[in-house]
């Protein structure tokens, strides 16, 4: 029986895995991860997913989250022999949350695992206090922060992610039970915000049952990790796992990407300063939902926020767009305004009375994210970053002429530099500004399909 990239042998050629605390146990006889009739069909539906979303010839890494578990193992399995038949580097990432006694055990299996395979290995740790209530939305912000943080130190655009067509029903469940968890989509931006900056979530094994792969699993002398929250009904992704045990079946279909807001947000105007805007004519024949979506997503990124509005606010802001009348309004920390011919959305400036749009010191040599919309680079020392709010007149007469082009719902909320000497200017061959809005409302509006080809 063929093994992909000669994964299953360099582990089974190196000796059997030591047994781990939770693991599944080892099981003798060969996997296949490949297509056969031997084999299940499906899985030569992962190499179309990687296919439709990787690029054959990027030098950058790929990031595989590889938890220990059965699904991560298999995802590891497939990644390696498809980034080995075309010459990609993979880098196993492993997420040590500090949430069970045994979780220093777990990343040295899963780094005896990346060894045997000959990857790249490394692991991030989850510091701090970690919450009373909460905690597995918390363990998963900060599991998706150390993900992007160490891919895009890496290098690597994208990383793969072990999602099986069980947590999209285990999902479905609990939003059943009253939850908000989303389907877990094939292809998107990471959701951390602004570690996640260019960086991609890939789940090719959305189309397999977790059975299934378990099965294949099974007939390998491999030892996999089982997680003893997966059965702790304390847990509401438990509590829907055991619902769906007990026979609780449905059709399992991977959210598709949403056409017409894609569509729509083709359709977007973008500005000096990281405006997002629409001509009227632009949003005739947009859908309620789609016009809805498209400004939770704009007002997200004109803020630089990290939390999107309440699905109802952003419907009424969409109504009273549909509705054609002048006003203005406030979302998520963006400005929008709605004009007879055009509607634009900024960042509001009214956020620095609560904290936001702060004057922030730049360290030479360091990349910094300013108010989650720039991300600011200085060459040299003594530089501070700050809005232009109560600053226009220090501006030289050219720069000020420049502001005041720029429709006024943009202007305040502009980045500035002052130099050591105190002078204020929109730029200076110092320091490079970098606007991340319009990249990220592209990502996230389903415009960007695949992973770029990095030289």
């Amino acid at each position: 029986m063929p093994d992909p990239g000669g994964a299953v042998a360099a582990l089974s050629r190196r000796g059997a895995l030591d047994p781990v605390p939770g693991g599944g146990g080892a099981h003798p006889g060969p996997v296949r991860l490949s297509p056969g009739a031997e084999g299940p069909a499906a899985f030569a539906a992962v190499d179309r997913v990687f296919d439709a979303h990787l690029s054959h010839t990027s030098a950058a890494p790929i990031a595989v989250a590889y938890s220990g578990g059965g699904d991560s193992l298999a995802l590891l399995l497939a990644a390696q022999a498809w980034s080995a038949a075309r010459g990609r580097r993979l880098i196993v990432l492993h997420v040590d949350h500090g949430l069970q006694a045994t979780s220093g055990a777990w990343a040295a299996h899963c780094r005896e695992v990346a060894r045997r395979l000959d990857l790249s290995f490394e692991i991030l740790t989850w510091t701090g206090p970690k919450p009373a209530t909460g905690r597995p939305a918390a363990a998963r912000a900060a599991r998706h922060s150390l993900l992007a943080d160490a891919a895009r130190a890496a290098g690597a655009a994208v990383v793969l992610m072990g999602h099986t067509a069980d947590d999209v029903l285990e999902a479905r469940q609990m939003r059943r039970d009253g939850a908000t968890t989303p389907d877990p989509r094939p292809w998107g931006p990471s959701p951390a915000w602004p570690e996640g900056r260019g960086v991609f979530l890939l789940r090719p094994l959305l189309a397999m049952r977790r059975a299934e792969l378990r099965q294949a699993l099974a007939q390998q002398t491999l030892t996999w990790i089982e997680d003893p929250a997966n059965s702790d009904p304390a847990y509401a992704r438990a509590r829907a796992r055991a619902v769906l045990g007990c026979g609780v079946e449905e059709a399992i279909a991977p959210q598709a990407p949403d056409e017409d807001l894609t569509a729509l947000a083709r359709r977007a105007r973008h500005g000096v300063g990281g405006t997002i805007g629409w001509r009227r004519e632009d949003l005739d024949g947009a859908s309620a939902a789609a016009l809805a979506q498209a400004l939770s997503i704009a007002s997200l990124c004109v803020a630089g926020g990290a939390r999107p509005p309440r699905r109802a606010s952003a419907e009424r802001l969409a109504d009273a767009v549909r509705s054609g009348r002048p006003f203005t309004a406030t979302l998520a920390g963006a400005r929008l305004v709605a004009g007879p011919r055009e509607v634009i959305m900024a960042r509001e400036s009214g956020e620095a009375a609560r904290g936001g749009l702060v004057e922030t010191p730049l360290l030479a040599g360091e990349p910094l994210v300013w108010d989650g919309r720039f991300e600011v680079l200085a060459e040299a020392p003594g530089f501070r970053v700050a809005p232009l709010a109560g600053r226009m007149t220090q501006l030289a007469p050219e720069a000020r002429r420049a502001v005041t082009a720029l429709p006024a719902a943009a202007r305040k909320a502009l980045p500035v530099l002052i130099a050591a000497d105190e002078t204020v200017t929109l730029e200076t061959p110092e320091v490079e500004v970098r606007s991340l809005t319009q990249a990220r409302f592209e990502a996230a509006t389903g415009q960007v399909g695949r992973e770029p080809d990095a030289a």
